[in-house]
């Protein structure tokens, strides 16, 4: 029973100096988790930056597409002629007595358009 427990006992420090020499697989392996962690956080730093240049770019395209849309509108009501058809629609029914916002969205004008339309007219 002496033999086997001291067999036991120099099996044991055998594998506790034996330990020592081998690699420490555990620290590769944190070291590899923190390399990748930091490749993420510098890769969705990247992503945030561009997503805010591409916001930015954004609202200044919209901006401009906004004032140049209220313009070419104001072009286009300016220059754009009146069929006939609705300028008698419109004059029939301020005749009748219909109110203009009403007037407005049954001959589907601008309310600039349906008063230029009742003053040159009547």
């Amino acid at each position: 029973m002496e033999l086997t427990a001291m067999i036991v006992a120099g099996i044991a420090v055998l594998l506790f100096i034996f330990s020592f020499f081998l690699k420490d697989r555990t620290k590769k392996t944190e070291e590899e988790l923190e390399e990748l962690s930091m490749n993420l956080y510098q890769e969705m730093y990247q992503l945030k930056k561009r997503i805010r240049i591409l916001e930015e770019e954004m609202m200044v395209d919209t901006k401009l597409v906004v004032s140049k849309t209220s313009s070419m509108k104001q072009r286009t009501n300016i220059s754009k002629p009146i069929n006939e058809i609705i300028l008698n629609q419109v004059l029939a029914l301020h005749k009748q007595g219909l109110p203009l916002d009403q007037i407005v969205r049954l001959s589907s004008l601008s309310k600039e358009e349906v008063q230029t339309i009742i003053q040159t007219r009547s």
